[in-house]
């Protein structure tokens, strides 16, 4: 493992598409792919103006393509905040308001329990939607039947529920305002907005030579499987540098347009406490200083599972600089974690070709950025 990780630095070098590997993270990176038997991963680290990419091991067991900071990974569930950022980009552009109900733009619904889920709701895990779409559902006929029988088991806003169909619906409500499909919206506004050229909801034939293998638990290659919300609520694949250039946005340290820097700005937001965490708009947040043992109870799988009672924030605060935003996503065979603080003007992005816990991410994160801040 450790010789391919070499390989795969050495091969981006030449091609100059990685700085030199200074500090060296190998001793936390290297032990937990052996632990849990991970192909590849691909990590960069944004601190103080400066990217640097650490690449390991192999995008297919197959073929010993080398993980470089241009290979393709599933996102998972970090593509809602991509969705999170679309809807507010519509709300500057003033083609919604997170106080509209989900019924108002889904004529369907009407007399169904979205009258009184807002989109800020749905943009803050708290419609009381589940986290699945239901495996009955195939197309988007049964989707809007299933939604317009669902029945909350609490009123919105008050508890915080982790939710594929609330991501999904804001999806949708945010593309059909800006009068696009989806994934033309995704595609052909915000994430050239971004300057994220390698990324894509749904991969070109030119790309798929760098589009990893992914890997489940019992190590038999996997990759998402097309579904209804898939797109909304996990479906992105996208590279380190793109995600990286991603979270140096959210830390206000690359240029783009006021519209979408204003876009950006509401996502960080906070709008509910709950026990664990502040909930802004699919990203969560933690007031620094924040223990190891803070960020991985929050980050738990329990977390994802289980709902829990949820406090609306009012009035609202300027979203805090000294805090540690984060992220988890997950496919079946693929994991990733995204973390930055603003106030120190750091960032890190992991991702992997294998599934492996939500703990080991956050630890593993926790202890590069201490050791990154450690060499100031």
């Amino acid at each position: 493992m450790r010789l391919m990780a070499k390989i795969a630095v050495l091969a981006a070098l030449i091609s100059g598409n990685v700085q030199a590997q200074t500090p060296d993270i190998d001793p936390i990176v290297t032990p937990l792919m052996q632990q849990y038997q991970v192909p590849g991963m691909a990590v960069a680290v944004f601190y103080r103006g400066k990217t640097t990419f650490y690449n390991y091991g192999v995008a297919s067991k197959t073929t010993q393509q080398p993980i470089t900071n241009e290979t393709l990974f599933e996102i998972g569930s970090l593509s809602k905040t991509f969705t999170a950022t679309l809807a507010s980009y519509a709300a500057v552009q003033h083609k919604l308001q997170f106080s509209d109900t989900a019924s108002h733009w889904l004529p369907e619904l009407k007399g169904s329990a979205f009258e009184r889920v807002t989109l800020l709701n749905l943009a803050t895990h708290t419609s009381g939607t589940p986290l699945f779409v239901p495996d009955a559902v195939t197309n988007q006929q049964q989707l809007m039947a299933w939604y317009q029988h669902w029945q909350p088991s609490a009123p919105p806003g008050t508890q915080r529920v982790y939710s594929n169909l609330g991501i999904g619906m804001l999806g949708m409500i945010a593309a059909k305002s800006l009068h696009q499909p989806f994934r033309q919206a995704m595609e052909q506004q915000l994430l050239p907005a971004m300057g994220m050229h390698h990324s894509w909801v749904q991969v070109p034939p030119v790309e798929m030579k760098n589009y990893a293998q992914g890997y489940n638990k019992q190590d038999q290659p996997v990759r998402v499987t097309p579904g209804p919300l898939d797109a909304e609520a996990y479906g992105l694949k996208s590279t380190s540098a793109d995600l990286i250039r991603w979270l140096a946005i959210q830390t206000n340290n690359v240029q783009i347009d006021p519209e979408w820097r204003r876009a950006i700005a509401i996502t960080h937001q906070g709008q509910y406490h709950t026990e664990a965490f502040t909930q802004a708009m699919m990203w969560e947040y933690y007031s620094l200083p924040v223990t190891q043992h803070t960020l991985v109870a929050g980050n738990s799988g329990q977390r994802i599972m289980q709902g829990m009672a949820a406090q609306p924030i009012r009035p609202l605060q300027p979203a805090p600089q000294q805090a540690w935003y984060n992220k988890t996503g997950s496919t079946n065979g693929f994991s990733t974690y995204a973390v930055f603080i603003p106030s120190e003007h750091i960032a890190v992005i992991m991702l992997a070709n294998k599934w492996f816990p939500n703990d080991d991410r956050v630890v593993a994160a926790d202890k590069i950025i201490n050791m990154i801040k450690g060499r100031d």
